[in-house]
Parts: C-alpha cells; structure tokens; sequence
C-alpha cells in the first residue's frame, strides 16, 4: 500500500465501525462483512469483488495493532493533505514533511518519515507492512482463508434416498454431524461452510468437504428422481394379462395391471414412489421381464408343444431383417 492511500482512504468507513473499536467488534464485523462480498458467494460479481477486496485490505491494517498506530498517526498528520509529484505549491510534500521540523533538508524529512514507519532499517518503501500486506484475496491484502478439510463416508442406498444425520470423526479425532439432505447421489459432495482449518491470521475458516459414496441396492437403481426396477413376469402374464404386486423402496408392495400381450421390457409407472427432494418427487419405473422357465414337467411339456403348433405363424423377427437390409 502506498502512502498516498492510506490518507485518501478512511478504512474505519469502510467497514463501518467507529475509530474505537474494540478488536472482537472489528473481528466480529470484518467476518460478516467477508461474508457477504465474497467471490464464493458472488460469482461473477465484480461489485462484490471489488468491495471484498476493500474490506479485506482496511482489515488487514486496522487488525494490526502496529499498523493501526501507524495509520491513524498518518491520517491525523495530513489532515486531508495529498503528496503531489512536486515538491511546490499547497497541499505537496511540504504539507506533510514540515510536521517533522521545519528546519532540515527534504532528504533528513525522507528518513524522518521511512524511520516512522521502521524502515530504516534496510527496508524498502512499498513493502512489509507499509508496504503492501500479505495474504488476502488475489493478493489485496487481508486475512487469508482457511485450508478446506476433505472426508469421506459410504451410505447404504437407502439412508441416500431418505436422508439422515449421520456422524463423521475429524482429522483431529473429533466427532463432528452431517446432515445427509434427502437424495444425495453417488459421488455427491456435501460442503459444511466454516467448519474447516481455522484461518492463520483470523480470516474465515475453511469448509468441510464430505464425498458421499453411496452402495449399490440389490433391487433398485436410480434415475434422476425415479427409482427403476427389473419385475420378472411370466410368459402367460405377459400373454394373458395379469395384476402382480411389486416391492417398493419403504418395503410395502403396490398392485400393477399387466395387460394382455405385453412385451419384455414395457415400463410400467408408480407415480409418486420415487426420490423425493427440494426439488420434487419422483416415481417407480417398473420394467418388465418375461422369465424363460428352465425346467418343464412333461405335461407342461406337451401343452407347451400343443400350442406351438396352434399360434400364429407370423415371425416376431420379420421387421427386424426388413429394416437391416435397408
């Protein structure tokens, strides 16, 4: 940060505290205000961005006792004067020097004032803490973030579907709840904003970020908000029609109606009976499956020889060989 800033910016206004207040009040509205204006949180937002990057950099100073000293020492000095390119005419650098003794050369007023800021010492003006501080967002100064803390937990498909508070063990060893939100998917990532590694220098802490890994279900798969299922039917269900119960995810059945000459792979549709999240609830899909019986009494045996002989004699595979040679 250059000199010329510190007296054209009123870093107490921008964070909307009065000069005194107390560290816990400063830290306290630093933290709501970063909050607020954070890129995170206002993607594409160059306004907050930019308000972000203010607030940050009037923390970074005001947070630090030393530099707190230094800059109200500054502004009460110039008392609204500014540093010109020249070194003449009111309002230049005379405004300012001459409050070190009228008496010395311009050169001794440089190291007057480099010695205030404890650069004297081999420093450089425009660096360290008169310089520009380190940390913050994009390199505007500031608290810098805390580390993110990744974790990891496998749920059975039902506590996915459902949703629960399960509870997680920390890298610190300490038991922390999770919220599952109804629905989380394979592969989701659930962000607990804050509850990460703290901030070095009293910025915001990191997030917990839990990867969810969810079991395969014997039955049920997932389809967005759907559940699908494959229902073995036989071939005289099929054929002559039938109502079969099938399983739901709560464990209850439900009733559906096969209609006569349904083929292998019909979806039937239980509305209601799916995932149900913030965004809505979905439905059963129940796939049929004509089931091959592999073993046959004789008598079946024959009856099924007997119809055979009586069914149309129609090819199933008729279309399929016409629209291959097209």
């Amino acid at each position: 940060m250059a000199s010329q800033d510190w007296f054209d910016k009123d870093f107490y206004k921008t964070l909307g505290v009065s000069k005194d207040v107390s560290d816990a009040d400063l830290k306290k509205t630093y933290r709501k205000l970063a909050r607020k204006y954070h890129p995170d949180s206002n993607q594409g937002d160059a306004a907050a961005e930019a308000k972000f990057k203010e607030v940050s950099e009037a923390y970074s100073v005001l947070s630090d006792s030393e530099q707190r000293k230094e800059y109200d020492e500054i502004r009460a000095m110039g008392s609204g004067a500014r540093f010109t390119a020249s070194g003449s005419g009111a309002g230049g650098f005379e405004d300012v020097f001459s409050r070190f003794g009228q008496g010395r050369t311009q050169t001794a007023d440089f190291e007057d004032i480099f010695a205030m800021f404890n650069q004297g010492q081999g420093g450089t003006f425009g660096s360290g803490r008169f310089g520009q501080p380190s940390g913050g967002f994009r390199g505007a100064g500031g608290p810098q973030r805390g580390a993110d803390v990744t974790a990891r937990t496998t749920l059975d498909f039902v506590t996915a579907v459902k949703g629960e508070t399960i509870t997680l063990q920390g890298d610190d060893g300490k038991p922390f709840k999770v919220k599952i939100p109804a629905g989380v998917a394979d592969g989701q990532k659930i962000r607990l904003r804050g509850r990460g590694r703290p901030s070095p220098d009293g910025g915001e802490s990191g997030d917990i970020v839990v990867q969810i890994t969810v079991r395969p279900h014997p039955v049920f798969t997932r389809d967005g908000l759907n559940l699908r299922l494959v229902v073995p039917v036989t071939f005289t269900e099929a054929t002559l029609g039938a109502t079969i119960e099938v399983p739901t995810l709560g464990g209850d059945v439900v009733k559906l109606r096969v209609a006569p000459g349904t083929p292998s792979g019909r979806v039937l549709r239980v509305k209601g009976r799916g995932v149900t999240t913030s965004k809505g609830t979905g439905d059963l899909l129940a796939e049929l499956q004509v089931a091959v019986p592999t073993h046959l009494d004789e008598a079946a045996r024959e009856a099924l020889q007997k119809f055979q002989e009586l069914e149309p004699s129609e090819n199933p595979r008729a279309d399929l060989m016409a629209k291959a040679r097209r």
